[in-house]
């Protein structure tokens, strides 16, 4: 039985989700699964893989600020945004109408903005030549980033059409 059993599963009551993050709802786990309607949608609009991707390289790009190098990208007032990512951009809008309504999707919304919040900090710091502020801000954004690839996974292997497509095999251009 999984850990994110009930986390994608609407409430019973139609009411939102805790804004605790790290509570599970409900009491046993079972397998994450999502239904084949929202599942198709969640595919059709959305790359899984290349959204892990994409977030996994924040963190070296965030981490060269700590070596001292310095990216005119990197700004904290537009990396505070989660929307400035594909990601975050996706989790507003077609992420939100697809996935809303399960209470796992609040708590990914919550750890990829806090994710960038962190960023933002981090990016402050350095630019301050505040090191070791900067060392833990960095430290708090990979402890985020974690939680977001870990729930865009458990995501992913809920989609019932993410088995099949893994099983094929991968065609050469």
């Amino acid at each position: 039985m999984g850990f994110f059993s009930r986390l994608f599963q609407p409430r019973s009551d139609g009411l939102k989700a805790p804004s605790d993050w790290s509570s599970l709802p409900g009491g046993e786990a079972s397998e994450l699964v999502l239904f084949d309607e929202e599942a198709g949608r969640v595919m059709a609009q959305f790359d899984i893989d290349a959204a892990i991707v994409g977030h996994e390289r924040w963190l070296p790009w965030l981490g060269s600020l700590l070596q001292g190098q310095r990216d005119e990208r990197l700004r904290a007032d537009v990396v505070a945004d989660d929307r400035c990512s594909e990601l975050g951009q996706w989790l507003h809008d077609s992420g939100r109408t697809a996935l809303g309504h399960f209470p796992a999707f609040d708590m990914l919304m919550s750890r990829h903005r806090y994710f960038h919040q962190q960023a933002a900090v981090l990016i402050r710091h350095a630019e301050a030549g505040e090191m070791a502020q900067a060392e833990q801000a960095y430290k708090r954004c990979q402890h985020a980033s974690r939680q977001v690839v870990l729930l865009l996974r458990e995501l992913q292997r809920g989609l019932p059409g993410a088995r099949l497509q893994a099983a094929l095999p991968q065609r050469q251009p």
